[in-house]
């Protein structure tokens, strides 16, 4: 099932919510995480090749078209290969960037230093207050982040909702955490996805859906053309933008790009919870092993995963 983005679907995904949507039902739990980013590629020897020299991380299982790598035991990006695979055309919904979130700004430095001495160049650097970020596509233009958290006892609030901004990176000053030494080949093992950014038609219905269907929280709205939501008052999860994408429409079926994005929640009382929820907005719910597949109003696939043990 894809919704279509008409006044027809906004209705529906909002349902009766009022004004402020984030408090008018059961937040979602605060211990809600992400998992591992699919995304569809063309060249899958390339692409792994990419993952594995330049961002600095391990295959943690390879089955025919299907690598996973990550740190340790932990997948963080899932590669689905396709020979056929077309490019995403431009303007349509999607992967903006996937966020690798490093444990702290040494390794940000070691992260910085990998990409740059396999030959791989930054497309842009910025500090966002609550963090520090570099930015970079891969070879089928994928966008990626990588970052570091400043503390959250250092982040500050305006109005209620997390101060963000877009400043100029001090690049030497993270650079100067590392001095000398050369950048380990992986990795840290803390490393994990911090947050997804996609490409949305509308940030109405995309409030509607992340906020007022599943329980995210919106923590900031002072960007132009962006909403940024989150669980357990991180500075986001996930950020949504029209900037590029506003009414357009989704990319065709076998295009490159982003396949799917795993939301973590910490039991599987609270994925039964949200799949009910899902279900009673009317959205496409489908259940595979032990995880709830569904998606959004602009047909970016999402897994809700819960521990099996939980």
């Amino acid at each position: 099932m894809c919704w279509a983005v008409t006044n027809e679907v906004r209705a529906s995904a909002a349902g009766a919510m009022p004004a402020n949507s984030t408090t008018w039902q059961q937040p979602i739990h605060p211990d809600t995480g992400l998992g591992p980013v699919s995304l569809m590629v063309a060249d899958l020897e390339r692409m792994q090749g990419f993952y594995a020299n330049a961002i600095g991380l391990q295959v943690v299982n390879h089955s025919g078209d299907v690598v996973r790598l990550g740190c340790g035991d932990t997948a963080l990006i899932e590669l689905i290969g396709d020979p056929d695979a077309r490019v995403r055309p431009r303007g349509t919904t999607g992967l903006f960037h996937v966020a690798v979130l490093t444990p702290d700004r040494t390794e940000l430095a070691r992260a910085i230093r990998r990409v740059l001495g396999t030959g791989w160049s930054f497309s842009g650097a910025s500090d966002h207050l609550v963090s520090e970020a570099m930015y970079l596509d891969d070879p089928e233009g994928n966008g990626i982040e990588i970052y570091r958290d400043r503390p959250r006892n250092e982040w500050r609030y305006v109005d209620g909702q997390v101060a963000m901004a877009t400043l100029p990176l001090d690049i030497d000053g993270v650079l100067a955490e590392l001095g000398d030494k050369d950048a380990p080949s992986q990795l840290s093992p803390a490393t994990r996805i911090g947050h997804v950014h996609l490409q949305v038609a509308d940030l109405a219905a995309a409030e509607a859906f992340y906020s007022g269907i599943l329980g995210f929280e919106v923590t900031v709205r002072g960007y132009s053309g962006a909403l940024f939501v989150s669980a357990g008052g991180y500075h986001h999860h996930i950020g949504l933008n029209t900037w590029a994408s506003r009414a357009a429409a989704a990319p065709p079926p076998g295009a490159r790009g982003l396949s799917l994005f795993e939301i973590v929640l910490p039991n599987a009382q609270e994925r039964d919870r949200l799949k009910r929820r899902l279900h009673d907005a009317g959205a496409a719910v489908e259940a595979v092993e032990n995880n709830v597949v569904t998606q959004d109003p602009f047909a970016n696939r999402i897994r809700l995963s819960a521990p099996v043990s939980s």
